[in-house]
């Protein structure tokens, strides 16, 4: 392979990225509205985009980038895709909200359930964060018990429950947990560490009073792409049933990405609920929890576990799912999935030939890296990663036209509009970044 921009900066001009950011710093904390968004994690300024099509996302100043983040998950097909235009524009025409059932929201339930049969019943909330939150307490009332048990580094939104060891930007600031969560609540947030199925199995028994739910990422995204052992989503199975608890799957990230009926199709694993967001939205604020009926009959108005939304089944983000799961056919997720793992093929050969210390992986269209010389395991071995050559090597992509996360401690993800071309372009930027990077 030929490194065509070794030698040459992609970026000529951001001038007007800088002075949007800096109006942004006025108005809002460190000037974003999400933290990951402010680039601490890899140090400079942020660019401030302006458009996107299919695979590829232009700046305020006019640079071009071929796009792995894709609203951090949500675009599997793309930018601005015509056929989920389209179909946001059709239910424009009917009213943008309406605070009452619509039938979009029967038809997207059901394609979720054609997909995921396991989701017997569910409910529609408007952000991950939602959707986990309402979960867990939905977990407690349905077992009677308080605590929690989480992995390190795995993220699961903002909730008070889940900012201990967080990852996602909690680990990209180096934030152990977060101020204003009361000791009391963190109390009852177990942490252990991922693929470590031992330590998990102590802990649970060891709790007298309890664990309501043990909930995790099926492969973890927030603190980089970690993938489980083999036979550690099986021993959580076991463990929450002998020991009376739910388990949860968090697929807010992988959920239509690492196969198209996710973690149960991928690894044969059932969770009593999962949580959805991200491609259920096709690019709208919209996500998902759902599982066993007997256990969703609980939440109001058919129970007691009460949870609501204004916005909660917006038909717009009804649409936009619609369509996306509807274009989404097992075909084009294969055809996703080739071309990711080619990509990842081609970046770990890069790392090869330079004698850099890589490790590359994927699943479906979601896939990360770490510049490390050994499998990554857990968030343990992620932070013991190379940090400061990612650091290099971002900006380094970044100046070459390549955008990914903005963070040693997410992952990327692919789409329906990244073909060969785009593939083969990004490897020959991303070699010219990598030369950089270790020059």
């Amino acid at each position: 392979m030929r490194s065509s921009f070794a030698s040459t900066r992609h970026m000529t001009n951001v001038t007007r990225s800088a002075e949007v950011m800096a109006r942004a710093r006025d108005l809002f904390p460190g000037g974003v509205s999400s933290p990951v968004r402010a680039f601490r994690g890899v140090g400079g300024e942020p660019i401030v985009v302006a458009r996107g099509e299919g695979a590829r996302i232009w700046d305020v100043d006019g640079n071009e980038y071929i796009d792995f983040v894709l609203s951090w998950g949500p675009l599997i097909l793309g930018h601005a895709s015509p056929i989920v235009l389209d179909a946001l524009d059709s239910a424009m025409q009917n009213g943008t909200s309406f605070g009452m059932p619509t039938e979009l929201e029967v038809q997207l339930g059901e394609l979720i359930r054609q997909r995921m049969p396991h989701l017997e019943m569910m409910r529609f909330v408007s952000s991950g964060t939602e959707a986990t939150m309402s979960a867990i307490r939905l977990a407690r009332a349905f077992t009677g018990r308080d605590a929690v048990l989480k992995f390190d580094g795995c993220y699961h939104g903002h909730a008070d429950s889940f900012l201990v060891r967080a990852g996602s930007g909690v680990a990209t600031l180096g934030l152990p947990d977060s101020p204003g969560v009361p000791a009391e609540l963190a109390a009852l947030t177990l942490t252990a560490p991922f693929n470590d199925l031992e330590a998990t199995t102590r802990l649970v028994r060891d709790n007298k009073r309890g664990v309501a739910a043990i909930i995790v990422e099926p492969i973890v995204g927030n603190s980089g792409f970690i993938v489980p052992d083999r036979g550690f989503l099986e021993g959580l199975r076991a463990l929450a049933d002998s020991a009376g608890a739910l388990l949860i799957f968090d697929e807010v990230m992988t959920g239509f990405r690492i196969a198209p009926g996710g973690a149960k199709e991928r690894f044969g694993v059932t969770a009593d609920l999962t949580t959805l967001g991200k491609v259920i939205g096709g690019g709208l604020p919209v996500a998902v929890y759902g599982g066993r009926r007997d256990i969703m009959e609980r939440v109001a108005p058919s129970g007691p576990v009460y949870q609501a939304g204004t916005l909660s089944g917006n038909p717009l983000a009804m649409a936009a799912g619609v369509a996306t799961l509807t274009a989404l056919t097992p075909a084009l997720h294969a055809r996703i999935e080739k071309r990711t793992s080619a990509l990842v093929e081609g970046l770990q050969k890069i790392g090869d030939d330079l004698s850099v210390p890589l490790t590359a992986g994927c699943a479906g269209s979601m896939w990360g890296f770490f510049f490390s010389s050994k499998p990554v395991r857990n968030f343990t071995d992620a932070k013991a990663s190379d940090v400061k050559l990612f650091r290099r090597f971002f900006h380094a992509a970044l100046d070459r036209g390549v955008y990914l996360a903005p963070s040693p401690f997410e992952a990327c993800f692919m789409s329906a509009a990244h073909g060969d071309a785009e593939v083969e372009s990004a490897l020959d930027r991303l070699l010219g970044a990598m030369e950089a990077a270790v020059a």
